[in-house]
């Protein structure tokens, strides 16, 4: 086990932690009911896994595969491919898990900017492509002979033209530098406060304010590609309302289950990895004490390094807390 700095909030899962927390997983053999499976972390090969869930229960399917590169995923290596190759494994996985979808069911799949050029024809003959988001992804080292690759993409598609979005509810709070006022001094579209002045903006496609999670965050695991919280939680209530159904076949260290959590969603993921499922057990074992997702406070999302004063009220006992779960 890697030994950690202090100050270190990382979360991992002893020896004896897997083996309790393996017991809370799901292997499927045969066709499942919705109600066996929500909430429910599977641990298995999605390409196994997906021909025993029922039919037309995903409101929403969050997907984010390998991308095109070769990368070590805690033991399970995927080896990049020729193009068409890739396009062609790819495409499997969507035909896959299309019956699993409902007729107004959005689909959020992640990718970098060369598997981009790869997923966006197979999506695009397959569904409704809506959108493309490119999201800051600030971390590592720079390259020495090409720019530095610091964002990732996200393409929003819908199964049909008919498709729930809740625009109001990923508005983004920003900070008002030169603030309009009325002719009777009153602020024009802003709110003042004792903090600043702020105003909520409609969400664009190109999203700066994400953080990827690094030590000193609660939510950091060792997986190599995590996803933060917060992106999660803005294509969650984007597209789904309390209830519905939230489903992600590369579930990782559980990010997307865990946000479902958080905001009143079913979920189920499906993790061929033993470990990266223990992890997602514990995190959604946490959220009993923490509930709150980083730079979405009181019912409204912050724009990055804005939220000095309402970041007092983060709890402090994170660590003390996974000390005590087992």
């Amino acid at each position: 086990m890697k030994k950690r700095a202090p100050r270190n909030r990382t979360l991992t899962c002893s020896e004896s932690e897997i083996t309790e927390l393996s017991n809370k997983l799901m292997r499927l053999s045969k066709v499942a009911s919705i109600d066996s499976i929500t909430n429910q972390i599977i641990h298995q090969d999605f390409a196994e896994a997906i021909a025993f869930f029922p039919q037309g229960f995903v409101d929403l399917l969050i997907v984010d595969p390998p991308y095109n590169l070769t990368k070590n995923y805690n033991g399970h290596v995927f080896r990049s491919k020729q193009a068409e190759d890739y396009t062609k494994w790819f495409e499997s996985i969507v035909v896959s898990f299309m019956k699993i979808l409902t007729s107004t069911a959005s689909i959020y799949v992640c990718s970098d900017w060369q598997t981009s050029n790869l997923v966006f024809p197979v999506l695009d003959k397959h569904f409704t492509v809506q959108n493309r988001i490119t999201w800051e992804r600030e971390k590592g080292r720079g390259a020495k002979s090409n720019w530095k690759n610091n964002t990732e993409d996200i393409w929003f598609c819908t199964c049909g033209r008919e498709y729930f979005f809740n625009v109001d509810a990923v508005k983004l709070k920003r900070r008002v530098i030169a603030p309009y006022r009325t002719d009777d001094g009153k602020p024009k579209d802003w709110e003042e406060s004792q903090n600043g002045n702020y105003r909520l903006t409609y969400p664009s496609n190109l999203w700066s304010d994400i953080t990827i999670p690094f030590w000193s965050m609660p939510e950091n695991t060792d997986h190599p590609t995590q996803k933060p919280e917060k992106l999660i939680a803005k294509l969650i209530m984007a597209s789904t309302k309390e209830g519905d159904f939230v489903f992600d076949p590369f579930l990782g260290s559980g990010t997307t289950a865990v946000v479902a959590k958080k905001l009143h969603r079913r979920f189920c993921g499906v993790e061929m990895n033993l470990e990266y499922c223990c992890w997602a057990e514990k995190r959604l074992m946490l959220t009993k004490y923490d509930s709150s997702i980083q730079g979405y406070v009181d019912g409204v999302f912050w724009e990055r390094n804005s939220l000095n004063e309402q970041s007092k009220k983060e709890k402090t006992s994170i660590m003390a807390t996974q000390g005590a779960l087992f």
